[in-house]
C-alpha cells in the first residue's frame, strides 16, 4: 500500500497528526477536518477513517510554510518562538481567561513569557521575581492581573472603561463557589418558569426540527463543505438558493406561534441588536440578578448574564465579533455551511455560561497564589495610583508603596483600531456604567490621520510619565504594540525613556477574519 492509499482511524490520525506536528492534535481536532470539509471522510459510523497523504497535504499548507512566507512579509527578525503555535486554543484561553469576550487580548503565555523566572535564547535576564509588583495601566480584560496572581506576584490593573475594570476584578476576586451555584440554581429556575408561560420554547423546538430536516437534505455533513472546499460548489449561489427556499417554512412558524422579531421602538444597543423575546428575558435575569445579597456573588452572576447576552445578538455566527446588521429570520451560515437561525431564547447560553464559569472558577482557585490584584477604573494618565489603591485595599496600597511597583507589562490600544467601550455596548445600557468614550486613547472612531497619530503619541506619554511617578528606580516595561507608524521610539523619548530591546512576534489568532500576515512587537523600555 502506497502512502497515499494508508488510511488511518480518527484515533490513529490524532496520534499520527501529534507525532508529525510535535504538538498535541486530539480526536476532537481530526474531526473539525472532517466536519469542515478540510479532509475527506471514508467509512460510516464507527469506521470512519482518514487518507493519511490527505493529512499530509494539509499540514504542509501552513506547517512550516507559514513561517517561512510570514518571515518574507515581515521580517526576518520574526521571532517565531513568540506565537506559542504549539499551545492549543484551550490553553491560550485558560481558566478564568474565558470568563468574557474581550477583543484585541493578548494570551496569558505571552505574558508568562517575560513575567516568570525563565530565560532562552531570546529572553536572556530574568525581569520579575515572586513579589513583585506589576502594574498593567490598560488592564482591558485584566490577563497580565491573572498571570501576576498564578505565578506569585501583585498586581494593579487601570482601565477607563467601568465595565472592563468588573471583568478584570471578577477574574481575580475569590469567591463562595457554593453561593454562587446557589444564585445560578435560583435564577435558571425562576428563568424557565418565566419561560413556561411563552410560546417561544416551543416554536424554538419546532424551527430546530425544521432546520435538521433541510440542512441534512441540502447540507449533509461532511460531504456539502468538502465539496465547497474543492470548488465543486458555488457556495455563495448555492447557499443564497436555500436561504431564499427556507424562508417561507420560517415564517409560517413565526406566525403560528405569534412571535415578535423586533422591538417597535430601537432607541438604545438593546432594543435594535434583540429580539422582543430576548429583551424581556434579559431584563428578567438582570432583575433577578439584582436580588443577589453577596456583592462578590452578584458580580460574577452579572459577568454570566453579560457573556450571556453577547452570544444572543441578533446577528449571523460569521459576524458575532464584528456586527454588521440584525438578522431576524433564518440565514445560510458560510462559518457553519448550513442555514442557521438567530436564537430567540437566553435559556441556552445562561446555563452554558454558568456551568463553564463555576468550572473556570473551581480550577482557578487551584493555582491562584496569596497575593493582591486590583483593577482601578480611572484614567491612567492623571490617576493617583497609590490613593485610589489605599480605596480599594488598604494593605495592598501600605504594600505598594513601601516596595514601588517594579514594572509594567501592558498592550496599549492601537490607533485608530477599536472603540473599547462600544464592544460592550449592551453591558453599558444593561448595567448603566457611565461611558467614557472621549477618554479613551486612539478609539476607532478618531481614525488613523495626523491628528489622530499626534494624540495618540501624547496619550501614550502621558500615561508613562504619570506611571513612572510609582515605579521602582530600576523599572522594566513591556509595552506590546503593532507599531506600524513608528510612534514608540518617539513616545520613549518623550517620556524620559529608552528603548532597550524589541521582541517581533507573530499573532496567528487573530478575533477578526483577515488572517494574513501580522506581527506585534515587545518593546522593552527602562530609565534613561
Amino acid at each position: 500500500m502506497t502512502e497515499a492509499q494508508q488510511l488511518f482511524t480518527i484515533k490513529e490520525a490524532s496520534e499520527w497528526a501529534t507525532q508529525y506536528l510535535s504538538k498535541t492534535v486530539t480526536t476532537a481536532n481530526i474531526s473539525y477536518l472532517i466536519q469542515y470539509g478540510r479532509i475527506k471522510k471514508i467509512g460510516e459510523n464507527g469506521m470512519a477513517q482518514v487518507l493519511k497523504q490527505e493529512l499530509i497535504n494539509y499540514y504542509k499548507s501552513y506547517n512550516g510554510k507559514r513561517e517561512v512566507l510570514w518571515k518574507d512579509q515581515l521580517g526576518k527578525d520574526l521571532n517565531w518562538a513568540l506565537s506559542f503555535d504549539q499551545y492549543k486554543e484551550a490553553e491560550t484561553t485558560k481558566h478564568v481567561h474565558r470568563l468574557h469576550p474581550y477583543k484585541g487580548k493578548f494570551i496569558p503565555q505571552l505574558v508568562e513569557y517575560f513575567l516568570d523566572g525563565h530565560t532562552d535564547k531570546f529572553k536572556k535576564e530574568v525581569y520579575f521575581k515572586k513579589g513583585d509588583i506589576i502594574l498593567d495601566p490598560f488592564s482591558g480584560s485584566g490577563t497580565t492581573m491573572v498571570q501576576a496572581c498564578e505565578l506569585g506576584m501583585h498586581a494593579i490593573g487601570i482601565d477607563i472603561s467601568a465595565f472592563n475594570a468588573l471583568i478584570g476584578n471578577c477574574k481575580i476576586t475569590k469567591y463562595n463557589l457554593f453561593d454562587v451555584q446557589s444564585e445560578i440554581n435560583r435564577i435558571t429556575k425562576t428563568l424557565k418558569e418565566f419561560l413556561s408561560d411563552s410560546h417561544t420554547p416551543e416554536f424554538e423546538e419546532k424551527l430546530l426540527q425544521e432546520l435538521y430536516k433541510f440542512n441534512n437534505k441540502y447540507f449533509p455533513v461532511p460531504e456539502y463543505k468538502y465539496k465547497v472546499k474543492r470548488n465543486q460548489i458555488n457556495e455563495d449561489k448555492y447557499g443564497a438558493e436555500k436561504e431564499k427556499e427556507f424562508l417561507p417554512i420560517f415564517n409560517r412558524l413565526v406566525k403560528a406561534y405569534n412571535i415578535k422579531l423586533k422591538k417597535d421602538e430601537e432607541k438604545t444597543f438593546l432594543d435594535k441588536w434583540y429580539s422582543q423575546h430576548i429583551r424581556d428575558e434579559i431584563q428578567f435575569v438582570f432583575e433577578a440578578v439584582r436580588k443577589i445579597k453577596n456583592t462578590s456573588t452578584k458580580k460574577i452572576v452579572s459577568i454570566i448574564l453579560s457573556r450571556t447576552i453577547r452570544s444572543c445578538r441578533a446577528t449571523t455566527h460569521a459576524d458575532l465579533a464584528t456586527l454588521k446588521e440584525p438578522i431576524t429570520a433564518t440565514y445560510y451560515c458560510a462559518k457553519h455551511g448550513k442555514v442557521c437561525k438567530p436564537l430567540f431564547s437566553i435559556l441556552k447560553w445562561w446555563e452554558t455560561y454558568s456551568k463553564d464559569t463555576i468550572n473556570r472558577l473551581a480550577y482557578f482557585d487551584k493555582l491562584r497564589t496569596n497575593t493582591h490584584q486590583v483593577c482601578l477604573t480611572g484614567d491612567s494618565r492623571t490617576i493617583d495610583i497609590f490613593k485610589e489603591l489605599e480605596k480599594k485595599n488598604p494593605v495592598f496600597a501600605e504594600i505598594a508603596k513601601k516596595k514601588k511597583i517594579k514594572g509594567i507589562f501592558s498592550s496599549p490600544p492601537y490607533v485608530g483600531l477599536i472603540d473599547y467601550h462600544e464592544q460592550h455596548a449592551y453591558a453599558y445600557d444593561l448595567f448603566g456604567f457611565k461611558r467614557q468614550d472621549d477618554l479613551e486613547i486612539g478609539p476607532l472612531y478618531k481614525g488613523q490621520g495626523r491628528e489622530a497619530k499626534q494624540s495618540y503619541i501624547q496619550g501614550i506619554t502621558e500615561v508613562l510619565l504619570n506611571c513612572k511617578k510609582y515605579l521602582a528606580d530600576d523599572y522594566d516595561i513591556f509595552l506590546v504594540a503593532n507599531d506600524k507608524y513608528n510612534m514608540y521610539p518617539t513616545i520613549a523619548e518623550n517620556s524620559g525613556m529608552q528603548i532597550v530591546n524589541q521582541f517581533k512576534r507573530p499573532v496567528l489568532n487573530r478575533t477578526e477574519k483577515d488572517k494574513g500576515a501580522y506581527s506585534e512587537t515587545i518593546f522593552h523600555l527602562k530609565r534613561k
